[in-house]
């Protein structure tokens, strides 16, 4: 193991890096500061960096559906190694990315600057949820349509929300060219949105390819002017245009990627909320469920391939299917009733989930995961995303390499 001092922060490698200085691990305090540990990926397939859980992902060969399997070999490590393992207080850089560096240095606002793009049915009851619920945590929202009516209507209605003794985040109309002057942008633009009565098409796989024309300007406008904050997608399906936006922002005039738009750890998809919400909703009838709130599980997309485990630590398989089964039409019924289903997706996978990120709280949301956008519990710190690894039953972890094979393959098949 080699150890390394950079920008006065303490670095190791199983590998040599001649353009750092190189130390003695004699001479440095060990329990102080985090530890940055330095690994060469494929850009393709890896986060530029992520909060190390376990020993044994200082040593993994890739990143994919593994890092929500939980491992426990120690892999022969030093003892205190371990111990700031265990305390989160090592972190993975991929030394592949040019800025690589930067992850040294990073530190989130106290406050932050939230962008809306869209303020259809879902972008505007997203606007209630964190202008009601984030004052503590959001300094402004900003807030941008391109109907001028819709875009005054909601500066006006938002800002007139106002409660006795509780901070409430100011809500500011955008310019077109200010989007990106934020913390976290969140689209929520739809092409279309399948109407009553059409329940009988995949409505995720309509929606993919006129969303994923109009993300990826957005993509190269976030590269253009170099933006470093978060990219929420909360448009459908939210993984499958995590991957074409990344794609989309790396890509250069002759149509290579180039890896200088958006990091892979910038883009997180937000529609696993609703669904881990419409699951507790079942597995509370007839107490089918009963302990699913603190013991159970979403993983996956906002549709097919979503997976419900009812219990993570004694795993049915049984009540799991019909859980998901549930959650996964759970939109059926109320179109059934003739509505559109966007209340519940806006708050828990849009606001709750969004809020939880920026307090640095577990959510559900989907992240990278070697090529993939993987729905899954995480947390967001400022080095990097930590993802909720587990005991996986063997029936479940099946039904998670399912899933994670159908959206590769759901993601080539849309470029």
């Amino acid at each position: 193991m080699h150890f390394y001092r950079y920008q006065n922060k303490l670095l190791f490698s199983f590998e040599e890096y001649s353009c750092l200085e190189k130390i003695s691990v004699s001479t440095v305090d060990l329990s102080k500061d985090n530890l940055y540990f330095l690994k060469n990926f494929d850009r393709g397939k890896s986060r530029r960096s992520f909060v190390v859980t376990q020993p044994s992902q200082l040593f993994i060969k890739e990143e994919g559906i593994n890092l929500l399997a939980l491992e426990e070999s120690q892999r022969n490590l030093p003892p205190w190694l371990i111990d700031r393992i265990h305390n989160r207080e090592v972190v993975s850089i991929n030394t592949a990315y040019d800025d690589w560096q930067d992850v040294l240095n990073l530190s989130p606002p106290p406050k932050w600057r939230v962008n809306i793009l869209g303020l259809g049915d879902v972008g505007s009851n997203l606007l209630i949820g964190l202008k009601l619920l984030g004052g503590d945590c959001i300094k402004e929202i900003g807030i941008y349509d391109r109907n001028p009516n819709k875009l005054q209507r909601w500066e006006r209605e938002a800002n007139q929300i106002y409660g006795v003794n509780q901070p409430m985040a100011k809500v500011v109309p955008l310019d077109f060219n200010n989007l990106f002057n934020c913390d976290l942008f969140i689209f929520c633009v739809a092409a279309r949105v399948p109407a009553i009565g059409e329940e009988n098409i995949d409505v995720r796989m309509v929606q993919l390819k006129e969303n994923a024309k109009i993300l990826s300007t957005y993509g190269k406008m976030a590269r253009d002017v170099g933006y470093k904050g978060i990219f929420a997608v909360v448009s459908d399906p939210v993984d499958l245009l995590c991957s074409s936006l990344l794609k989309a922002s790396n890509t250069d005039t002759d149509g290579n990627m180039d890896y200088k738009g958006l990091l892979p750890d910038q883009i997180r998809g937000y529609g696993l909320g609703v669904m881990n919400a419409r699951a507790l909703y079942y597995a509370m009838d007839h107490s089918t469920a009963p302990y699913y709130e603190t013991e159970g599980r979403a993983y996956g997309p906002h549709g097919e391939g979503l997976i419900i485990a009812d219990n993570i630590h004694n795993y049915n398989h049984e009540k799991s299917l019909y859980l998901t089964e549930k959650a996964k039409t759970a939109n059926l019924e109320i179109r059934s009733l003739g509505f559109k289903p966007y209340i519940a997706p806006a708050l828990s996978s849009g606001a709750l989930s969004i809020l939880d990120t920026i307090r640095g709280n577990w959510h559900y949301s989907a992240t990278y995961m070697g090529g993939v956008y993987m729905g899954a519990l995480n947390r967001f710190t400022s080095q990097g995303v930590e993802v909720e690894a587990n005991h996986l039953h063997p029936q479940l972890l099946e039904r998670l390499k399912g899933t994670y094979q159908l959206l590769e393959e759901l993601g080539k098949g849309s470029e």
